[in-house]
């Protein structure tokens, strides 16, 4: 988002339809205002350290961009692990992820106007030149629409507009002649056939050489799309009319938009996740500002910003109005219900609400912005990084962390708003867990679990496109910049488009008259900025007494009351509704009761009892509530037995010279041995045994004695196996899946059973890793006889004094989601959980081949057996349960697999030594930084 578009003003009238430039300017004005009110009251951060920090941000966008160049490019991404690209149709599919690769070498077309904001201009011409003569957009690949107009259409559009601005200064790309906005079209008219529905709606996938409808196109058999999909569009294909002047793009995205509008729902002002296409029916009926929502909000707002249309800022300020009014819950933001907007939908909040706070300041709203910001600061805070999905009492729901930028967007208009050096000291938090956790040799690794520190083979494009253009306007001075930032808005993957382009070929811009509103206080429609001492009463503590009560949130309290529960003084004199806890199946009294909230009970062939809920069937709305209540409770019961037994991923971490613990390998744990969540971590070198399966008598017990030895799946039990590498003296073992190709990225983890006898006698830690992660560790050894790693339950610092023994260096420490479907219309639970006795999942996607039919694997998380099948998610306490809650619930689901484990990875792995290579030049830039302090 554009600090543009950002304030209400500060006293000074501005004309309803005034050109956008004058608005632009009273907002520019509100933000100094702001920041003189903060800065009377609080010490700044020096010019030196904003700048040192500056300097770190650029640094680490040259490691992340040019290892993305070398190892990567022309493939759309790069694999930060394995230092190679990922080429869709090369790798394992990872489902609707991979919808955004469309191979048009993604990652260079999203960081053009990035290399310009951080002032890399020649860096940026020779990348135009990439883009012109390497991407093809006739690609035969089914992609998303929303992903590649926001990344693709709009990277084009980024680059064309600042190449264009470059090019009125006279230095730079002087021979440019619009072949980026030329591109741009040529994608858009690609992009078009998907809005061939009879509600103006885009299908969500379309084929860029085929498009929809041939039989080669293999999509258009969608009916759903998300809001944020169809609504998510009108800035890029606004911009592109207005550079081309082919209106035909606005057109079909403010029909898009239109109907969005006209199918909210009127009593509560609501928009669901999903829609159908074709009949406008909302298929899932939940509301929030989080995945699936959130970017519709935001190009209400900026749609306004660009275009100048009332119409948009009006459905913006009533839909603002209606998530203040039922959405937030100071400091949460929760999903509610549309048609019952006081019930909320869920008990957890997805990561992509960050970017919240700062669309309110966008709005002019800064206490709840305020607010919500330190609370997920808190999160971070905690966990080094934002989870995928964290529960309202703050433990871990979705444990990814794929580097997503909302956080920093955030702080970065917090800090333009109020001057507040406070937010400077976050951003340099991100920075440095960044590079202490996050990153690897060839790249930044996102984060595969935050509890455990593994590490994910994937560096989005979002991250380079996002996250360091925020950070690094955050600790920049105007004239760091060399164009006016405030003369541009920022899409939702923070492209620029100039804001002139509201005066440019305006001949769509109208205003919708068709559209009823609702009354709202006149205060949400207000076009002239309020004075700064309504937004910041005179106090320049004013940030710091909204944050100070939110400080301990996390770590030391466990919130009650936060939820909202609905008011049941109605209820006087009736029986309190039925909880899970005290349902028999045989009282005859409590049948009647879930009859009543309609619920039914299905006795099935094998013996399970299983619960269904039809909320339409319920006697009232009440009792549907009571039902929904009831039901995720009983999920909650059902599965509390495997949670007691639930263990979270361990970690193997290499440590020794040139890794220094960079490399953290997500790994599985076992029901015997050492326990590492109650012992200390195990640090050794690793040996292979021999044999390698490790079912018999070691014949090289010298080689393993003292060491953490590693051994084969397969042809014997895992308890054998750790009786065999004890006896022979080994002080720890890693087993390695047999099954070539196998990953932890798309295969679950699951905890290996002992042998059905006492396994008391196993007294070292035992820990399992699939093929692709067990051959970086084997790799190592080719390239480095001596390779020493640590097991334990979670990655730990890296050890400064081995690697100073080793090679000196100053450099930091290194280290989709699908939605879960729920809705109160139908829901369903078993009361008893069907697994297998030798195997069960410890994540979300099902196992996708077999163990060995001697190797036992154990489950460490359960999964409900629904007759829908949804996604399956562990939720994990932070390191203290929270206790006192009355109702902690708790959404368990199963997923569907969607890829094939037996795609060889180690085909194209790079080797060690040319991965170092890469990395000495690293240690050398760190090494003239520590020079300089940095």
């Amino acid at each position: 988002m554009s600090e543009a578009g950002g304030g209400r003003g500060c006293g000074s009238s501005v004309p309803q339809r005034a050109p956008w430039s004058l608005v632009a300017a009273a907002a520019a004005l509100c933000l100094v205002a702001a920041t003189s009110v903060w800065t009377a009251g609080a010490a700044p951060m020096s010019r030196e350290e904003r700048q040192k920090l500056g300097n770190q941000v650029l640094e680490m966008f040259d490691h992340a961009y040019g290892n993305y160049m070398e190892h990567a490019y022309p493939a759309d991404e790069l694999m930060p692990l394995t230092c190679r690209g990922r080429v869709r149709g090369q790798e394992p599919s990872r489902g609707d992820v991979d919808d955004a690769l469309g191979k048009f070498s993604l990652t260079l077309i999203d960081s053009l106007d990035t290399l310009v904001v951080l002032n890399k201009t020649k860096e940026f011409e020779d990348a135009v030149r990439k883009v012109l003569r390497d991407v093809n957009l006739d690609n035969d690949v089914v992609v998303s629409v929303f992903e590649t107009n926001i990344r693709v259409l709009g990277g084009l559009l980024g680059g064309h507009s600042l190449a264009i601005m470059l090019k009125e200064k006279g230095e730079y790309m002087q021979w440019y002649n619009d072949e980026l906005l030329q591109m741009a079209k040529q994608l858009g008219y690609k992009l078009l056939p998907a809005f061939n529905t009879t509600s103006g709606l885009p299908y969500p996938r379309i084929n860029l050489k085929f498009g929809i409808r041939k039989p080669e196109a293999r999509t258009g058999t969608e009916t759903d799309t998300c809001t944020a999909c169809a609504g998510t569009l009108i800035l890029e294909f606004a911009a592109l009319s207005r550079f081309t002047g082919a209106t035909i793009f606005e057109e079909y995205a403010r029909k898009a938009l239109d109907f969005l509008w006209e199918k909210r729902q009127r009593s509560s002002n609501l928009v669901g996740v999903t829609i159908n296409i074709h009949t406008g029916d909302w298929v899932r009926k939940d509301s929030g500002v989080g995945a699936g929502i959130d970017s519709y909000y935001e190009y209400l707002l900026k749609a306004y910003v660009l275009l100048g249309d009332d119409s948009f800022l009006e459905r913006f300020n009533t839909h603002y109005d209606a998530i203040m009014r039922y959405i937030s819950q100071p400091p949460l933001l929760l999903d509610v219900h549309i048609h019952k907007p006081m019930l909320n939908a869920r008990t957890w909040m997805d990561a992509l609400l960050a970017f919240f706070p700062g669309l309110q300041v966008l709005k002019g709203d800064i206490r709840p912005a305020i607010e919500t910001h330190e609370m997920l600061y808190q999160v971070i805070k905690k966990h080094n990084f934002l989870p995928e999905a964290f529960t309202t009492d703050f433990r871990v729901h979705w444990a990814q962390h794929p580097l997503r930028p909302e956080f920093a967007e955030s702080t970065y208009f917090l800090y333009k708003a109020t001057g507040d050096p406070y937010y400077l000291e976050v951003g340099k938090t991100l920075i440095e867990n960044l590079n202490k956790y996050a990153r690897v040799p060839c790249g930044f690794a996102a984060m595969k679990d935050v509890r455990t520190g593994s590490h994910e083979d994937r560096m989005d494009s979002f991250f380079l496109a996002e996250m360091f253009k925020y950070l690094y306007l955050l600790f920049a001075d105007k004239e760091d910049i060399i164009f006016d930032i405030e003369d541009y808005i920022f899409t939702t993957e923070a492209h620029l488009l100039p804001l002139w382009l509201s005066t440019t070929n305006q001949s769509i811009s109208k205003k919708n008259t068709t559209s009823e509103y609702t009354e709202l206080d006149d205060s949400n429609f207000d076009w002239t900025c309020p004075n700064t001492q309504i937004l910041f009463p005179n106090d320049p503590l004013y940030a710091q007494s909204i944050r100070e009560p939110l400080k301990n949130v996390v770590d030391k309290s466990c919130p009650r009351g936060i939820i909202r529960v609905r008011e049941e003084s109605f209820r006087s004199g009736a029986k309190p509704p039925l909880r899970a806890r005290d349902f028999m199946a045989t009282n005859p009294e409590h049948l009647e009761i879930l009859k009543k909230m309609g619920v039914s009970l299905i006795h099935l062939k094998d013996g399970r009892v299983q619960l269904v809920q039809h909320a339409i069937q319920a006697a009232s709305s009440i009792d549907a509530e009571d039902g929904l209540r009831f039901m995720q409770e009983m999920i909650e019961l059902s599965s509390q037995q495997q949670k007691e037994q639930q263990l979270p991923p361990r970690a193997v971490q290499i440590v020794s010279h040139p890794f220094f613990g960079r490399v953290v390998l997500t790994a599985g744990p076992a029901q015997f041995g050492l326990d590492l969540s109650k012992h200390k971590e195990t640090r050794g070198f690793v040996a292979s045994s021999k044999p390698y399966n490790g079912c018999s008598e070691l014949t090289n017990p010298e080689a393993v004695m003292g060491k953490i030895a590693l051994i084969q799946r397969g042809q014997c039990m895992f308890a054998e196996k750790a009786r065999n590498i004890q006896n022979a003296g080994a002080i720890g073992g890693i087993v390695i899946d047999d099954n070539e190709g196998s990953s932890s990225d798309t295969a679950p983890l699951f905890q290996m059973a002992g042998d059905g006898k006492d396994t008391d006698d196993i007294k070292i830690p035992m820990l399992f890793l699939f093929s692709k992660e067990g051959s970086i560790i084997l790799d190592a050894i080719r390239e480095y006889e001596e390779v020493e790693v640590l097991l334990s339950d979670k990655a730990k610092d890296r050890d400064p004094e081995m690697e100073n023994e080793e090679q000196p260096s100053s450099e930091n420490d290194s280290q989709n989601q699908s939605a879960e479907q729920i809705t109160s219309s139908s829901q369903e639970v078993d009361l008893v959980d069907q697994e297998s006795p030798e195997e069960s999942s410890l994540n979300s996607q099902p196992e996708s081949s077999s163990p060995t039919d001697t190797d036992n694997a154990a489950s460490v998380s359960a999964s409900e057996q629904n007759s829908n099948p949804v996604e399956n998610h562990e939720t994990t306490s932070l390191d203290g349960e929270c206790t006192d809650l009355d109702n902690q619930l708790q959404e368990q689901s199963e997923t569907e697999e969607d890829s094939n484990p037996n795609v060889s990875w180690g085909k194209k792995v790079q080797p060690i030594d040319s991965i170092l290579a890469d990395w000495n030049e690293d240690i050398e830039a760190f090494e003239m930084m520590e020079k300089d302090e940095l």
